[in-house]
């Protein structure tokens, strides 16, 4: 798997400097960590999702949650369960029999209820583990929440390459009066299974359901004053150095027809002075453009996302620069105390060696998983152009299909 494959190797010539790598379930977990890019979260009911995995059906798509949880309803807990088994079960055939292997498949993983379903599903999976990079553990707690990372690792002791995702998305998070007491014991939790945690993934659907709250297409989380004073504090938790763990960023649960999204733009603009560029896309999509951006600002990467559409601009605008790299690479270069600062190469700032090292070390390995741009390109426009390229191939998919 790669971010990017359905770019021909010339379009990947014109755009990267450094092209992404690949990867799997196996590669080192501080590389990893970052593959998962936008993350489609499907319930485990949708009819097919072995053949959409198999065809390839959404360009771009590195990372999937097959969803147990809150996407299906209470009544079809035993429905879904045996969906999941019969989904799972028909990629092991068609892997089998040559359609596609291992590595050609998403990241795959599995969001579970409780523990009580986990343990039914140790019971009911076997070689279908093989398949799967890790659960997902919404609502995560600590009061039972170690408990399903012992069983998570159990299976890893089993045999199996497997790792947890929690949530973090419940009242005693959110709530001023219990967060501080709530996140020192989860940090106290998580520091003991951090060998298998790939990253810790934030519930804004929850946290706004829990104060009666609902955000609009235009309304980013940072927009929400409760929210954002709680992200800060899980941000200031969790991405301390150097026992640090990647945040991915919380669902947007709005999306855009295909038509609206063809009114994006080609001409470029430039990052900084995105204005004009935000104006000229479909409303239901400036907030979460405008989110995304103020993900990757508080060090975030990635995004839960909930439709198709949402895949390209949370890989785009999480590519590396080319300014950003040769900044990154400049400081780990010189960071063996000959020097404290130096000139960026792009003339425009100081590079300070201490201060910015732990910076330069997640650009250098975000740099790996999402590539490094030409320096002719932001990303920007690397968004406009990628949306255009896979907009115009679908198009040319669709009429060749109707033909």
């Amino acid at each position: 798997m790669r971010l990017f494959t359905d770019l021909s190797q010339a379009a990947l010539d014109e755009y990267f400097f450094k092209e992404p790598t690949t990867f799997n379930k196996y590669t080192p977990k501080n590389e990893l960590a970052y593959a998962l890019a936008a993350t489609l979260y499907m319930p485990a009911t949708r009819p097919a999702i072995h053949q959409d995995l198999i065809n390839k059906k959404h360009a771009g798509l590195t990372s999937v949650v097959i969803c147990l949880e809150d996407s299906i309803g209470d009544l079809e807990v035993e429905i879904a369960e045996r969906e999941l088994q019969h989904s799972l079960h028909k990629l092991q055939q068609d892997i089998s029999r040559g359609f596609i292997t291992l590595e050609e498949l998403p990241l795959l993983f599995i969001r579970i209820r409780n523990k009580e379903q986990l343990v039914r599903l140790i019971t009911l999976f076997k070689d279908e583990w093989q398949l799967l990079t890790g659960i997902v553990i919404p609502k995560f707690s600590s009061i039972d929440g170690e408990d399903m990372l012992q069983l998570v690792s159990e299976i890893r002791n089993s045999g199996h390459e497997l790792y947890a995702m929690p949530i973090l998305e419940t009242k005693e998070v959110l709530f001023k009066e219990t967060r501080m007491e709530e996140l020192k014991k989860l940090k106290g939790i998580f520091d003991k299974y951090a060998h298998f945690i790939l990253n810790i993934r934030i519930g804004a659907t929850d946290f706004c359901g829990l104060l009666g709250i609902r955000r609009n297409t235009s309304t980013s989380l940072y927009d929400i004053a409760v929210l954002r004073d709680c992200l800060a504090d899980i941000m200031n938790f969790f991405q301390r150095a150097p026992n640090t763990y990647l945040l991915s960023g919380p669902v947007w649960e709005h999306f855009v027809s295909k038509e609206k999204v063809n009114v994006l733009s080609n001409q470029t603009e430039q990052i900084m002075d995105s204005s004009s560029f935000m104006n000229k896309l479909p409303k239901e999509m400036r907030g979460f453009i405008a989110e995304i951006l103020l993900d990757i600002s508080n060090g975030i990467i990635g995004k839960t996302i909930i439709h198709p559409t949402q895949i390209t601009p949370v890989q785009a605008l999480n590519t590396v620069t080319y300014e950003e790299y040769n900044d990154a690479m400049d400081i780990l270069n010189h960071s063996n105390g000959a020097r404290g600062v130096m000139k960026s190469a792009s003339q425009n700032k100081m590079n300070e060696m201490k201060p910015h090292y732990y910076w330069a070390k997640k650009i250098e390995l975000k740099s790996r998983v999402y590539g490094v741009l030409n320096e002719q390109y932001n990303t920007i426009d690397f968004f406009q152009q990628l949306s255009h390229d896979r907009r115009h191939r679908a198009h040319a998919g669709e009429a060749k299909y109707q033909l």
